[in-house]
């Protein structure tokens, strides 16, 4: 047989199931910028919000409902993601929630007054909160399984990476440009993203049958329930907790919810989240695990920034700067993650990455009124690692501990114990803030007898400075005090790396009740 016949008839190669081609990885592509974009907008405007209250007339207590708005909405919606993906069909709600998080960015640019910022902000929630877990749902279903812990490993680096990112990318936005780009910045990578869907996911038939027998007892108190309870946690501080009415009524609110949630359970043919799950030991401990990451990768996001800029002087993009070093390990793990999931135990890397983060917020309860962004280098590094291989493997850990057909529910469950931890991180450490700075302020007055004779100098050097007189007096009083406020302020941010690292180190045990993965192709959340 001559070359040429040979050629002609050789058949095609044959297809390769264990490789996924470019069209897929485009989706997966997507998915990971999707749930980039939703998380990076969790944090981005808390570098600008200052700013952004002054030009929209908003006093410093409305202008948290612009992060707070964000978050409520998001939370709400996470749950709520695998029965929308059902009725609509996967391509279609993921292409009508990009453009609407396009137009809602658009809305918060263009915001002049609180209310219509707050309206933008509870819209982006909304649609970017949407991307978050349908991500998995692309990897499981258009990358072949010996690949899915690639896509799994880029899915989870944005997961971390967003909020890292936000305060830096926020705060140079604003410093260099104006806060207005903070979302205006959505436009073009929406835009890339949509493109990828198109491309990507194959188009699939709506099941508006599913309105009909859809669990609206569950919606609504899902609505209820966590939209109510992120707002008591953002808001509970600030008003004084249960001496304010507000939070009197929205914790009925909250109550109602959950009732109805719990009657959702019990009454509907397919409830819209499955609390039930929460009944296998090993979910819960993943579930309870995902709380604490949670709390930890936004609260440290929220504390050291309030450190520099407290203490240090730092402006916005300088802290910017030392928040987002943590995401530097979860860009290097990576091409690392598939490598680990097949030679380790998850409920080791877990635990490793737990001890890491305990160890990194324990480093930062050394800090003095002389510290500066330097001093948070090598923690950052060491929460980030923590963090990468915990995220990564509390992920594919929520998987195996539940049925095939039960991954979509296990995936969104995480998903919102992730930023509801967040949230109950945010509102606790602000109350322990508050707390602890009134304690420091009055236990270091306390130790400094008035006739001690280091303590008469001190005050005589302090006086000196102001002249003479009661004004002098009066100086030197407010600048003694100013130092002992400072004091305080440093100690509290210690308390508050404290109760981190012993919230993180309480929950490594759960860790044993988790389920290692199964040999050969690992199963992947459904959304």
């Amino acid at each position: 047989m001559s070359a040429g016949k040979g050629a002609a008839a050789a058949p095609p190669p044959p297809h390769n199931p264990d490789k996924a081609d470019l069209t897929a990885w485009l989706a997966v592509i997507a998915g990971a910028i999707g749930a980039l974009m939703a998380t990076l907008d969790i944090s981005i405007v808390n570098s600008a919000l200052p700013t952004i209250q002054g030009e929209i007339g908003a006093s410093s207590t409305e202008g948290t409902w612009i992060a707070t708005s964000y978050l409520v909405a998001e939370i709400i919606i996470i749950p709520l993601t695998g029965w929308l993906e059902r009725v609509f069909g996967l391509r279609r709600f993921l292409l009508v929630m990009a453009c609407l998080f396009t137009l809602f960015s658009i809305a918060c640019g263009l915001a002049s007054t609180l209310p219509e910022m707050i309206a933008g902000r509870v819209g982006q929630g909304f649609t970017g909160g949407a991307m978050i877990p349908t991500g998995m749902t692309i990897i499981a279903t258009r990358l072949p399984r010996p690949q899915q812990p690639v896509g799994t490993a880029l899915f989870g680096s944005t997961l971390i990476m967003g909020p890292v990112l936000g305060p830096l990318l926020g705060g140079w936005l604003t410093e260099n440009y104006s806060w207005h780009y903070a979302f205006f910045i959505n436009i073009p990578v929406c835009i890339v993203l949509m493109i990828f869907l198109i491309v990507g996911l194959k188009h699939q038939k709506m099941q508006l049958e599913e309105l009909l027998h859809a669990d609206w007892l569950g919606i609504l108190g899902m609505a209820a329930g966590l939209g109510g309870l992120t707002i008591v946690l953002e808001e509970g501080n600030r008003e004084q907790w249960f001496e304010s009415t507000l939070i009197w009524r929205l914790s009925a609110v909250t109550a109602a919810g959950f009732i109805m949630i719990g009657l959702g359970q019990v009454f509907a043919k397919r409830p819209v989240v499955r609390l039930a799950l929460l009944r296998n030991r090993a979910f819960a401990a993943v579930f309870v695990l995902g709380l604490v990451v949670g709390s930890v990768l936004y609260g440290t996001s929220y504390v050291i920034p309030q450190f520099l800029a407290a203490i240090a002087g730092y402006n916005a993009q300088q802290s910017g700067g030392i928040v987002f070093l943590s995401g530097i390990p979860a860009a290097m793990m990576m091409p690392l993650f598939p490598i680990l999931v097949a030679k380790f135990d998850l409920r080791a890397v877990v635990a490793t990455g737990l001890l890491l983060m305990a160890a990194s917020c324990w480093f930062d309860t050394t800090l003095t009124a002389q510290s500066d962004g330097s001093e948070f280098v090598i923690s950052q590094l060491l929460r980030g690692l923590g963090q990468a291989l915990s995220m990564l493997f509390l992920n594919q850990a929520a998987i195996a501990s539940v049925k095939p057909n039960e991954a979509g529910d296990a995936s969104g469950l995480f998903n919102a114990a992730r930023n509801l931890g967040g949230s109950i991180a945010l509102a606790l450490l602000a109350t322990l803030q508050e707390r602890r700075v009134e304690f420091h302020h009055w236990t270091i007055y306390s130790a400094m007898p008035a006739n001690d004779v280091g303590i008469q100098d001190w005050v005589a050097s302090e006086t000196a400075k102001f002249g003479t007189g009661f004004e002098a007096v009066d100086g030197a009083i407010r600048s003694i005090d100013s130092t002992v406020l400072r004091e305080a302020m440093v100690m509290s941010f210690s308390d508050e790396f404290t109760a981190l690292a012993v919230a993180i180190v309480i929950v490594v045990p759960l860790v044993l009740l988790l389920r290692p993965l199964p040999k050969g192709p690992q199963k992947m959340a459904m959304h």
